[in-house]
């Protein structure tokens, strides 16, 4: 067999509503402060839920022109803009002709979102019910469907292998960078632009999850709604957003000098075959994700420093990961740190797998966890070592993001010092 791959994290891009590019995003973090607040894209208060974590200081016109802001719809602003600050920040040079460092044949682009474009869609059928069909968008059917996430990244920069969206629920862009970093590491090519986008903020979006009574009714005091672990949590708070990384090969990335937050080692996914809305009770899926992604990194529990948990502050959701945590680590998880970074940018679906494996290459890169928001008190089976306070300085060699969506799926990454192995 020919001799496996290792793929760099050379590139971050995040549109979050705790900051935007990979500056905003410490500054936020380090801010020790909640973004989240009533909601303002449209009237909220039909529903129980009123909060969410907008990204109010998204400019698309500034990062990506006025031509093609009016020609896409939020979510693939978000993606587009994006994969232009992870490029940015990777260094990579991008455009036809000699002397592009992007090579648009064995680059991949790898997006997964949960609702693609279904709040402009909203928009539009309000319209058409209104006003009828000659107001319609023409485009609409080219910007709604999730796919156009990947496909307009790879139009804008040209980019000609292999292209995907996947809409597996909040574990999408989990989901993406796993597969993108296989593609690599199977030497179908040498870069990859991968991540997740959603913006769900719409009436109808909002309300289904709303009336699921899955969602936080903090209404008085939104800042402290999204309280991932916690005694006293109540539901998620949804967000909106996105986040790219750029995955190189790693010799690749050496050669030319890149910075390199991480190292992508090892991935695992699975799927509970158990509820579309409930976590297996037992957690035996979701353990079974992380050990397949540690054996997938050839990494024993030992090795594991922190986790950056999927921790949505849902009563379920929270119980089963911890003790799916403590079934695949064993005594290691009274070892390792903790990390929900959701108070800071809220549940963005889709996005929120991307957004977390942004912020522990972050950890690993800037030797500091970022801490638990709102956690005063660990509720019933939710007892590991959590980050509070402002957050906590330590080495992480070896770190592990977690996540999970409707229907079952669980994904993990395991994500490496870029030293470990060197």
């Amino acid at each position: 067999m020919a001799k496996r791959r290792r793929i760099a994290v050379t590139g971050i891009g995040p549109v979050t509503a705790a900051g935007i590019g990979v500056a905003g995003l410490r500054s936020g973090l380090r801010s020790g402060m909640s973004p989240v607040g009533e909601v303002a894209a449209f009237d909220a208060t039909p529903f129980r839920s009123r909060m969410a974590a907008e990204v109010h200081a998204f400019d698309s016109a500034a990062i990506l022109g006025a031509k093609l802001t009016r020609r896409t719809d939020r979510f693939v602003q978000f993606a587009l803009a994006a994969s232009v600050l992870a490029l940015e920040d990777s260094g990579l040079r991008v455009g036809p002709g000699e002397g592009s460092s992007l090579p648009a044949d064995r680059t991949a682009v790898l997006m997964g979102s949960a609702m693609g474009g279904i709040a402009h869609a909203e928009t539009q059928l309000r319209s058409f019910i209104e006003r009828g069909s000659r107001v319609l968008d023409p485009r609409l059917a080219t910007t709604t469907f999730a796919g156009a996430a990947s496909c307009q990244i790879a139009i804008h920069f040209g980019i000609t292998g292999p292209n995907s969206t996947n809409a597996m629920s909040c574990a999408a862009g989990t989901m993406a960078i796993g597969e993108a970093a296989r593609l690599i590491r199977d030497d179908q090519v040498d870069i990859a632009l991968a991540g997740g986008a959603d913006a769900p903020l719409a009436p109808v979006c909002y309300g289904a999850f709303a009336s699921l009574r899955a969602m936080s009714t903090r209404n008085e005091d939104p800042a402290r709604a999204c309280r991932p672990f916690d005694a006293d949590r109540d539901g998620f708070v949804m967000g909106e957003g996105a986040c790219v990384l750029v995955l190189e090969e790693w010799s690749r990335a050496m050669e030319r000098g890149a910075t390199i937050y991480a190292e992508v080692s090892g991935y695992g996914t699975n799927n509970d075959a158990y509820h579309m809305a409930a976590p297996r009770p037992d957690g035996s899926r979701a353990s079974q994700a992380i050990v397949m992604a540690l054996d997938d990194a050839g990494l024993g529990p030992d090795t594991v420093d922190h986790l950056n948990a999927h921790g949505s502050s849902t009563d379920l959701n929270d119980r089963t990961e911890s003790l799916a945590v403590r079934t695949a680590l064993g005594d290691q998880a009274d070892r390792i740190s903790v990390s929900a970074t959701k108070p800071f940018h809220g549940h963005a679906l889709g996005a929120s797998g991307a957004i977390e494996a942004a912020i522990t290459c972050l950890t690993i890169f800037d030797d500091w966890a970022p801490p638990v928001l709102n956690l005063d008190r660990a509720g019933d089976g939710c007892d590991l070592d959590y980050v509070t306070g402002g957050g906590r300085a330590g080495g992480v060699n070896a770190a592990i993001t977690t996540s999970s969506g409707f229907g079952g799926i669980n994904a993990v990454l395991v994500l490496t010092a870029p030293d470990l192995r060197t």
